[in-house]
């Protein structure tokens, strides 16, 4: 009767050993290959070498959106300045707020509101 409650305690601990794997694994996924930022996300598209791994980066449904031509221009060409932007969109309103880009927590850099014509651009990229 001893042994099978030692064998059921080990069991146990190789329980909680590979879960503890499990999601220690999905977190440092999480925390170092995926973008979080827009400076991560230039970093990535311009490192990459081929315009159908920049492709596995974009929500499906919306991979037209973003063209060969675009990726090239990318990677040939130096970023003067990477903005991180957020859109608060309400009934008759649109705000842009600037965050900081790369930064581990976001910071308000910026509040504005929107000129109605560029809303209007917006709502209409949006659909």
């Amino acid at each position: 009767m001893g042994s099978s409650k030692k064998i059921t305690s080990m069991g146990w601990s190789a329980f909680f050993i590979v879960i503890f794997v499990i999601v220690g694994g999905l977190m440092y996924y999480v925390y170092f290959f995926t973008t979080k930022n827009s400076l991560e996300l230039y970093q990535e598209i311009s490192f990459l070498d081929n315009f159908e791994e920049v492709q596995k980066l974009m929500l499906e449904g919306y991979e037209e959106n973003f063209n060969e031509e675009d990726f090239h221009f990318i990677k040939d060409h130096s970023a003067n300045r990477i903005g991180q932007f957020t859109l608060l969109e309400f009934e008759e309103k649109t705000f842009v707020i600037m965050t900081t880009p790369g930064a581990k927590n976001l910071k308000v850099l910026e509040v504005d509101e929107l000129p109605e014509d560029i809303r209007k651009y917006f709502l209409a990229l949006a659909q």
